[in-house]
């Protein structure tokens, strides 16, 4: 059987792989896109149904379409989100192939190509692009047994509370996924417990801006990725009702049962780590941050904002906060539930190539990886704080099109090096 062949094939339909598809476009270069389900696939099924953008229209979107049916400073939904990634997948006419999973990617030795195994066939390219995101496979740490006595699922499977059965609720991990559900389970009149670890929470807005306005003045999107093994911060941040800012003492005052972090399991009870009041204070100390930087900013500017210092005012203390519990008796609380919103993990185990350090972690410089022909995009602080989001990570693509590029054309070079000659004596 003889295999399709193309210059460029991007593994991965969601963000990441319509980015890098736009910018291979207009390069010139040839490319195919493989996606294994739908395109914008997670944001059809991988959120939960009230979810919406963490940021508002005018800032998380690509740089080429605006959300033309919905207000600026609106928080717009996840099936909107994903409409629109298709739709600009379709304006820039990217060759995206939805349905066919990429089950193996090897070098052919001596022939500057890859072999790719799909579920449809085979492929040869001469470079290939890992496109397939930061959020790839939940991850639920080895806590609690799959015997007890509780449902389990990942904050990925979460859609909606009457999904789960009645009792109360135990969401392990404060991010913006479980803050948010927290918020949402305790809304719809659930007894919810909330366990909280380290955490960044900036304002949602201060002084009439929006906490990614902020961001983008401050210069902080463009904070450079942190040292290896340190890329990960907890961020609590929320774009629902209206979008406020995520404040665990408010979740508190409105019912939710604060907890420290979730640190083992024994005979129906949970052990939660003594740091409760730590990890609050770490996250206050990010918010303050936050507000005196933007203070001094518009000190320097002379911008005319108008001052507020209210942002400052804190919620009381939550009695959880002040007496926080140890453990947890599941059975005795009438916890029926436990939603681990902790994170995911990569998995490129289909890319066989010497690419990877021990941790399986791509080892690339901004995207390039150390293994010639290949490239990885949607990585977490790929380049910079804002690479995980749409617009960061439209920008990693025109960097990674741009090396590929420069690549090609030194391929396309068929000269030799000239012999210079000595001077006559």
């Amino acid at each position: 059987m003889t295999a399709e062949k193309t210059d460029t094939l991007v593994v991965g339909g969601g963000q990441a792989g319509i980015a890098m598809s736009e910018h291979l476009g207009k390069a010139g270069v040839p490319h195919l896109v493989l996606e294994k389900n739908r395109t914008a696939e997670a944001w059809r099924t991988g959120r939960w149904d009230n979810l919406v953008a963490n940021g508002p229209a005018w800032h998380d979107r690509f740089p080429n379409l605006e959300f033309e049916d919905v207000d600026p400073d609106e928080f717009v939904s996840k099936d909107r989100f994903a409409q629109y990634l298709v739709d600009y997948a379709a304006m820039n006419k990217s060759p995206i192939r939805e349905g066919v999973e990429v089950l193996e990617a090897l070098r052919l030795p001596g022939q500057g190509r890859f072999l790719v195994k799909t579920s449809e066939g085979q492929i040869e390219a001469r470079r290939i692009v890992a496109a397939t995101g930061a959020f790839q496979h939940p991850v639920i740490p080895p806590i609690l047994p799959e015997t007890a006595d509780v449902t389990q699922l990942h904050s990925f499977d979460y859609k909606a509370p009457h999904q789960l059965p009645e009792g109360g609720v135990m969401v392990v991990g404060a991010g913006s996924s479980g803050a948010q559900i927290a918020d949402e389970l305790n809304r719809a009149g659930r007894k919810v417990f909330l366990s909280v670890g380290p955490h960044d929470r900036p304002p949602r807005r201060y002084r009439g801006r929006d906490n990614v306005w902020w961001l983008g003045v401050l210069g902080l999107w463009d904070a450079a990725a942190p040292a290896p093994g340190t890329e990960h911060v907890t961020i609590s941040v929320s774009g629902a009702h209206g979008g406020r800012t995520m404040d665990f003492r408010r979740l508190g005052g409105e019912g939710v049962i604060l907890t420290g972090r979730t640190s083992s399991y024994s005979d129906g009870v949970l052990s939660f780590s003594d740091d409760l009041a730590q990890n609050i204070a770490s996250g206050d100390a990010n918010y303050l941050e936050v507000l005196d930087m933007a203070d001094a900013y518009v000190e320097r500017t002379g911008l005319d904002l108008p001052e507020e210092p209210s942002a400052r005012d804190m919620f009381p203390d939550p009695d959880s906060l002040t007496n926080p519990i140890r453990t947890l008796n599941l059975a005795e609380e009438g916890i029926s539930t436990i939603i681990w919103a902790t994170g995911f993990r990569q998995d490129f185990s289909w890319l066989k190539v010497d690419a990877f350090d021990d941790r399986g972690a791509p080892i690339h410089n901004r995207g390039v990886s150390v293994e010639p022909d290949v490239y990885f995009l949607g990585l977490p602080w790929q380049s910079r704080r804002g690479s995980s989001f749409l617009w960061g990570v439209w920008h990693d693509a025109k960097h990674v099109a741009d090396q590929i590029e420069i690549q090609r054309s030194y391929q396309r070079y068929n000269g030799s090096a000239a012999v210079v000659l000595p001077a006559a004596e």
